[in-house]
């Protein structure tokens, strides 16, 4: 598992080696201070589980790009998508796999959208605004989070008072393509409760989507979010969390220039927990709506909603074996101008945490979901971390998964009812070393293999209105790779990192469009004086299959850069310069990527 507070981005001289750790590692061998929360079903200490997670924490959240995605796509095995700039229809692609099997929470709400023509989160209008930390959990998890996590999971957490007493952090931003952002985190803390608050606001004039205009295409979009948590005694707690998320952009239409939607997301959630005993019982419901409004479309509403009442149990057997367990009833629904569909999942699911010395942990998960359509579909999980010294952490995981068709897939006017769910078989073997207290390597070989994958098919006979929808592809499709990555500080002023992932991704031995088979990126940061610091990086992406009639979906490298200067302790002046070569590239062909922009701003703590 990879896990870090810090860039996560390896140096290309040690991608060849052997071994890795995780950056939590590079501060202190063997520290299992840290914990994540996506790798099993209880929050776990990151020495303990063989999951590969990446973790962002801090300013490496978002404080070096301009938007979130860009940020995840410099992670080992992690690409992106975009149609156009910011706010336009974007999405993340994992070892290969595109976004409809990579799973989305944020604060524990599921926020896939039901009525996208696949369950799938939209990255692109995803800002750092309020976020505080995010996890990338990869390879087949439907074992932990059922429908959709082939690829892996993302896991997005936001503010929230670290210190008693009240505290706040403030951002604000403006630079290229008239873009200016803010954002304001509130939270009060005591021995018991907690309050956060975050509002955000981002405005910018954008670029031209499509590349035959060149007319710029708009984003405005306000973000607010909100947590509470309250302990009863010392058995006994509550919480919630609301998050919304509403705007417009513009964007190139079918015949029209100048179109746009009005987009607005609405999560809730609610929560207890209990402690009786060894079992620690967690009871929580939630709530997620999306709503796309496109004035000028054929079709002018879509609408999404998914219900989620759940009980997870979990208890310390022993200092040896921990069992976790669950049940949930999900609802979801979809509806547009002519359509409405809806379905539910019943599910069960176990999880057992076995540490038979300090040295090893395992792990086992199933699960088994019964959905009103498609009936019952059983997924598992095995993992297990081997430490055979301090500083070197062996790892394997085993997992089984599966993607339902999207109600979109089925319903929608190029959809087709008869399809029936993909299923994925995903394993990987890992390797990770800290180098004293400089810095880690680490290594990990992935492989994943699915069949009956749902594509888009022009040619489709049977569909709901004529040829042309969406089918089953006959034949596997499998994601084979390595990932490395690295960190080390030349001295107490300088550090290198960087890393390199190799994805070979193919159907019937066809290259997966769009999925790069080289991602490299190599950086340097440097404290320059006790005030003034800043950091380089490029990322080289090649070996990128285009679909037909798209040339410029290619091969690219881009360079990034920034300096920051410390005003006081708490204030922070910075400068960043994306693309600073001014690379035209496209990562969907027809839909263009911002040029060199370059955007001043501060970041503060009171």
């Amino acid at each position: 598992m990879l896990v870090s507070s810090k860039r996560i981005v390896l140096l290309a001289t040690v991608a060849i080696s052997p071994f890795l750790t995780t950056p939590a590692y590079a501060q202190a061998a063997f520290d299992l201070g840290e914990i994540i929360v996506s790798g099993s079903l209880s929050p776990i200490a990151t020495g303990n589980t063989g999951a590969t997670v990446e973790v962002l924490t801090g300013n490496d959240v978002g404080a070096d790009d301009s938007s979130i995605i860009r940020r995840l796509d410099r992670l080992p095995g992690v690409t992106s998508t975009s149609d156009g700039g910011p706010g336009q229809s974007s999405g993340i692609q994992i070892r290969g796999l595109p976004a409809r099997y990579v799973a989305v929470r944020i604060n524990g709400i599921d926020v896939a959208d039901p009525s996208g023509p696949q369950s799938q989160y939209n990255f692109g209008g995803l800002t750092a605004s309020g976020i505080s930390r995010i996890e990338v959990l990869k390879g087949s998890q439907s074992a932990l989070y059922g429908s959709e996590a082939i690829a892996g999971v993302v896991d997005i957490q936001t503010f929230r008072p670290e210190t008693l007493g009240f505290s706040s952090e403030m951002a604000t931003e403006a630079g290229s393509f008239g873009t200016y952002s803010g954002t304001l985190s509130l939270g009060y803390k005591t021995a018991t409760s907690e309050v956060a608050f975050t509002y955000g606001r981002t405005t910018t004039n954008g670029i031209s989507a499509k590349d035959d205009n060149t007319e710029k295409d708009g984003f405005n979009q306000t973000t607010a979010t909100l947590t509470a948590q309250h302990q009863v005694n010392d058995n006994l707690s509550f919480g919630a969390s609301l998050f919304l998320r509403k705007g417009s952009v513009d964007f190139d239409g079918f015949g029209t220039i100048n179109d746009y939607a009005l987009n607005e997301e609405r999560g809730a959630r609610v929560f207890a927990e209990l402690q009786t005993g060894i079992v620690k019982h967690t009871f929580s419901y939630s709530h997620f709506d999306i709503s796309r409004k496109y004035p000028l479309g054929y079709v002018v509403n879509y609408n999404g909603d998914r219900k989620q009442l759940a009980y997870l149990g979990s208890a310390e057997l022993s200092p040896v074996y921990t069992l976790n367990f669950g049940i949930d009833r999900t609802e979801e629904s979809f509806s547009d101008d002519t359509i409405a569909s809806s379905e539910k999942t019943l599910t069960a699911q176990a999880e057992l945490l076995v540490r038979p010395s300090d040295a090893v942990d395992l792990s086992a998960a199933v699960r088994y979901d019964d959905n009103n359509v498609f009936g019952g579909k059983t997924s598992g999980r095995l993992a297990a971390a081997w430490r055979p010294s301090a500083d070197l952490t062996l790892r394997a995981v085993l997992g089984t998964g599966y993607r339902n068709p999207s109600l979109y897939e089925r319903f929608g006017p190029f959809g087709l009812a008869t399809l029936k769910p993909e299923k994925s078989r995903s394993f990987e073997l890992g390797a990770e070393k800290t180098l004293g207290d400089r810095g880690f390597v680490k290594a990990t070989l992935f492989f994943s293999e699915i069949d009956d994958l749902i594509d888009y098919d022009f040619t489709a006979v049977g569909c709901t209105f004529g040829p042309g929808c969406y089918t089953q592809v006959a034949g596997k499709t499998k994601s084979k790779g390595i990932e490395l990555s690295g960190d080390y500080a030349i001295n107490d002023t300088v550090k290198v990192y960087g890393n390199y992932t190799y994805t070979d991704a193919r159907t019937k031995g066809v290259r997966l469009a769009r999925a790069p088979r080289h991602d490299l990126v190599i950086g340097a940061s440097s404290a320059f004086t006790d005030k003034f610091s800043g950091y380089m990086d490029l990322r080289h992406v090649a070996g990128v299959v285009p679909a037909p009639g798209n040339p410029k979906v290619r091969d690219y490298t881009l360079v990034g850069l920034g300096v920051n200067y410390d005003i006081t302790d708490k204030a922070t002046a910075y400068l960043r310069v994306e693309n600073l070569f001014d690379k035209d590239y496209q990562t969907v062909g027809g839909y263009n990527m911002p040029g060199r922009a370059a955007f001043v701003g501060i970041r503060a703590k009171f």
